[in-house]
């Protein structure tokens, strides 16, 4: 039996959020200037939430300023 691998699970979870949200985006009875803000938003937050991720691990390895030679 093939097991499920851990990438694979967080990709179907993805799938299955994604779907959810474009079924809720889809049937929203609002203004269509505030529907296009609130489409943006959780594309927004992972831009945030991925370069944040970037710089604490950049912040966190050795410092690319350091030369030993000198």
């Amino acid at each position: 039996m093939p097991t499920i691998k851990r990438k694979h699970l967080i990709w179907f979870f993805l799938l299955l959020l994604s779907c959810g949200y474009f079924s809720t985006m889809s049937n929203l009875e609002i203004n269509s200037y505030l529907k296009s803000i609130i489409f943006m938003l959780p594309i927004q937050f992972a831009a945030i939430a991925y370069f944040t991720y970037l710089r604490w691990n950049r912040s966190l390895g050795p410092s690319p300023r350091t030369n030993k030679e000198n």
